[in-house]
């Protein structure tokens, strides 16, 4: 008889690390830059070897990252969750355009830039019926890790979104040198430290340097303390 696979669950523990179980697979996921240094791809390196369940590091401290030595107990570290719990269409902005809208949940944003090239995506929607800027666009959208930035498509009411592997990324971010946040790919669940099953989602990233204003999620805090991971 085959042994029944866990569904992919990340649960945040109370001022501890975040717990993963349904072996889902891990590895560094770069920012790639071009010439003129804008964000325009992502480089995935190795895999870590596979575990079924193992413990992220989200204090930012720890010796062992990504994953927890127990550093947060003897740091005091105070991971108290702040982050709105209310669904993203509600907290998100509509950019209307003629083809596709632009939803923006500014809350979210971890600071990933792949929404500033080509005169940035809050400008490129008013275009979105040129074959070019919306090809353009819907990439650019659908590289932000965080999912603060989410294409729609006004024909079908639905989202367009590129679908991504069960999997868990460890942001690096060579252009301000510095490490980034984890990246939940592929609709992981998300269960706080009080038990709340966060809404279900492509894309979200969540904060391993402590520093966040927004837990569990990223806000792009790693940028200005310059969190590096190694």
């Amino acid at each position: 008889m085959s042994e029944k696979k866990t569904a992919a669950t990340v649960t945040v523990t109370r001022n501890g690390p975040y717990i993963v179980t349904g072996n889902v697979p891990l590895q560094t996921q770069t920012i790639v830059t071009n010439a003129a240094g804008e964000c325009e791809s992502w480089l995935a390196g190795e895999p870590f070897p596979p575990a079924e369940k193992y413990a992220l590091c989200r204090c930012g401290r720890s010796e062992r990252k990504p994953f927890c030595d127990g550093t947060h107990t003897r740091a005091g570290f105070d991971g108290t969750e702040t982050a709105n719990r209310a669904p993203y269409r509600d907290q998100a902005e509509t950019f209307d355009g003629p083809v596709l809208a632009l939803l923006d949940a500014r809350s979210l944003c971890a600071s990933g830039r792949f929404c500033d090239p080509k005169s940035k995506v809050w400008n490129q929607v008013a275009r979105t019926n040129d074959p070019e800027v919306s090809a353009a666009f819907v990439e650019q959208v659908n590289n932000c890790p965080a999912g603060r930035l989410t294409v729609w498509d006004k024909a079908s009411r639905r989202p367009i979104e590129t679908p991504l592997p069960v999997s868990i990324g460890l942001v690096e971010d060579p252009a301000e040198g510095c490490s980034g946040p984890i990246w939940l790919r592929g609709g992981i669940s998300l269960i706080s430290a009080d038990g709340y099953a966060y809404e279900l989602r492509n894309r979200m990233t969540l904060c391993r340097c402590g520093a966040s204003k927004n837990k569990p999620f990223c806000d792009g805090a790693h940028i200005s303390i310059k969190f590096r991971a190694s």
